[in-house]
């Protein structure tokens, strides 16, 4: 097929296949100028970790300036076009609003990252420093755009909390939806193939493992077959809990209580009991009391747990 024939079939696929085409509407976020907001933002968490050349104290105060005014530059104007997307009126002027009280949470963003931050470093035994956790450990990158994207998703910003942590899910493989809740000192050992969904909330001082999902079991739907948006799909996990490696746990009211330790590759469609222990052995799940002796990898976290809120 020659080019003017592939050019003549795309105009026609264009005007007869709709759904997949962006004609004659506004302006949607462009995908690298928010790869560039989340940038900023990690830049702005950590100073001094990111840059091409060393961050003298004498300089910060300018740095942090800089990446604040072109933070709030960008982020105003993708969170107009998701407005206008949305049909709200007077987009300009709420975008600026928003972007502004966006902005006002992010010493509280940095004090709970930091939580994690310690989380990592107290619960990997083969860390050898923060600095460490911070070039390397991708959850760090996954849990602080989550966290970011998080406080769009409270403020109702359509679209541009979903393209965050998309490109922290890109960078990662990890996959946390902006609606997940997540409390103090989250840790996320090796961070990827994992999926955190929508509804799911998460206590404070919980370790997870790669692979693990904590997902729907099945959708609500409509009449018409359509899923029904909004439920509670997603499972809860209390404080001081380790999920192990390519563990599933399923369902809105699931719940695992705090102190439980969940094995690796287990199957959970049910609520388990504060201080058990879940084991997959073949067919069957076996729920038990965990001892006294029984420690979490999650135990030797330091600090007492936070209730939080941003």
């Amino acid at each position: 097929m020659s080019l003017d024939a592939v050019h003549a079939a795309l105009l026609a696929s264009y005007e007869n296949d709709g759904g997949i085409n962006h004609l004659d509407g506004v302006n949607l976020p462009a995908q690298e100028s928010v790869n560039t907001l989340a940038r900023d933002y990690m830049h702005l968490l950590f100073p001094g970790y990111f840059e091409a050349t060393a961050l003298e104290k004498n300089a910060v105060s300018a740095h942090v300036m800089r990446l604040l005014s072109n933070l709030e530059q960008r982020l105003t104007a993708e969170l107009e076009k998701c407005l206008r997307f949305a049909r709200q009126p007077e987009a300009a002027a709420r975008a600026a609003t928003l972007a502004a009280e966006a902005l006002g949470r992010f010493p509280e963003l940095r004090r709970i990252i930091q939580t994690d931050v310690t989380a990592a470093y107290q619960g990997d035994p083969a860390a050898r420093s923060v600095e460490e956790i911070i070039l390397a450990y991708p959850c760090v990158l996954v849990i602080s755009i989550q966290r970011f994207a998080h406080v769009l998703y409270q403020l109702g910003v359509p679209l541009l909390p979903r393209m965050l942590t998309e490109y922290a899910h890109e960078r990662t493989g990890t996959d946390i939806h902006p609606g997940a809740r997540i409390g103090t000192h989250f840790f996320i050992d090796h961070a990827t193939g994992v999926v955190i969904g929508e509804s799911c909330t998460i206590g404070n001082h919980v370790k997870i493992y790669q692979g693990v999902t904590l997902g729907a079991k099945s959708f609500e739907v409509d009449n018409d077959g359509h899923p029904i948006k909004g439920v509670k799909r997603h499972p809860d996990i209390e404080d001081h809990v380790t999920i192990y490696a390519h563990a599933t746990i399923l369902g809105g009211d699931t719940r695992i209580g705090a102190h439980t330790i969940v094995g690796g590759n287990v199957w959970l469609l049910q609520s388990v009991p504060a201080h058990s222990i879940v084991q997959q052995k073949g067919d069957n799940l076996l729920v038990r009391p965990r001892r006294k002796q029984e420690p979490s990898a999650a135990a030797n976290f330091e600090g007492k747990s936070e209730s939080w809120s941003i």
